[in-house]
């Protein structure tokens, strides 16, 4: 969808605070154009016919219509990028995740809080040209209902750190990916692209649907079998050997990649490990965060995944780690569980009699 010409966005909001706010902050780029503004969704449907736009700002709290059904609808009949904007409250959370869930790319805060009205400017400004400048399948692959669990061919249990990195279709990528491994998983650790407030309800959302428990990391958080730990909005985590056990850390520093939590960040400090295993799977995302972690991890001989174009929602994340030789295997979402299964078992033969840190 790149174009010389100014990129099209329609405001959905039903405060008219926050269409104006949204509006002058966007109207200052050379490069971004509203093109109008709708109080609920059915005024937005009109204006989508009536202007294309070619990205949509979208509230979930609206009247006549609440924005998630909105968004579904949309999907379905006339798909384009959509950013939620969305309150930092519990419901908001909750409905934002869903709302990635339904084929929304990018999730940012409302005003308030610990986001002031400049960052939530520039949060949407990246956002909006990164939907600008990037191809997504829309109609993108699903895993069938009923595909069947994986389960390790040999008898011992697998051993070792899986790390998963994923931002723009990730949510339901990895929701995907991990309902089809087995409960007794090795440790996993999971960045997905996402502010803060939003990665706890998405952390509870994958422990109801997943066989392992899913939690928001916690600084300190001992790494365990049977456990997904995904890192904190606005937080980097790294994985870190204390004594003989693997713990992570839970920080802040500069945002790499304009992310924070960062992949890149995460596979870094895996590749800095000796004597442990690593599964690591790049999930479908916008940009390039990650590809150098994996990198390092193929070069320090972790098994690297990446899934492939097909099944992906933007194909940019994965892209770049092929293109840098970081990608160990392409796989399809519904081939990745049984590819990371063999992958620990591969692993496991090679690995070892004994190693200095462990999960």
């Amino acid at each position: 969808m790149t174009s010389t010409q100014p990129t099209r966005v329609l405001i959905v909001d039903d405060s008219a605070v926050v269409r104006t706010m949204l509006a002058e902050s966007l109207a200052a780029e050379d490069d971004l154009e509203v093109v109008g503004a709708a109080a609920d969704p059915f005024i937005a449907r009109d204006l989508i016919l009536q202007h294309e736009p070619h990205v949509v700002t979208l509230d979930l709290e609206m009247p006549r219509m609440d924005g998630l059904t909105f968004l579904r609808r949309l999907m379905a009949h006339h798909p384009l990028p959509v950013i939620v904007v969305s309150s930092l409250t519990r419901a908001g959370s909750v409905a934002s995740v869903e709302a990635l869930r339904a084929g929304a790319i990018e999730v940012i805060p409302k005003p308030g809080g610990p986001y002031t009205v400049s960052q939530v400017a520039e949060r949407l400004k990246t956002a909006i040209r990164a939907a600008r400048a990037g191809t997504f399948r829309f109609d993108r692959v699903a895993v069938p209902a009923d595909a069947a669990p994986v389960r390790p061919v040999r008898r011992r249990r697998l051993r070792g750190v899986l790390a998963i990195g994923a931002s723009t279709g990730g949510t339901r990528a990895t929701e995907a990916l991990l309902t089809r491994l087995p409960a007794d998983c090795p440790p996993i650790v999971i960045v997905q692209h996402m502010p803060a407030s939003f990665t706890r309800a998405y952390a509870e959302r994958l422990d109801a649907s997943c066989p392992m428990r899913v939690v928001e990391a916690r600084d300190g958080a001992p790494l365990q079998r049977g456990q997904a730990l995904v890192a904190p909005g606005d937080f980097h985590m790294v994985v870190e050997a204390t004594g003989v056990r693997l713990r992570v850390s839970v920080r802040q520093g500069p945002p790499v990649h304009h992310q924070r939590p960062s992949v890149d960040v995460l596979f870094h400090s895996l590749a800095r490990l000796r004597g442990v295993p690593v599964v690591a799977c790049l999930l479908t995302g916008m940009g390039a965060d990650g590809a150098d972690g994996l990198l390092a991890l193929r070069t320090h001989g972790a098994q690297t995944l990446v899934q492939d174009e097909h099944s992906c929602v933007v194909f940019g994340m994965p892209r770049e780690a092929i293109r840098r030789g970081a990608a160990g295997r392409v796989v399809s979402l519904l081939g990745m569980p049984a590819a990371i299964v063999e992958a620990f078992e591969t692993l496991d033969v090679r690995a070892p009699s004994a190693a200095p840190a462990r999960a």
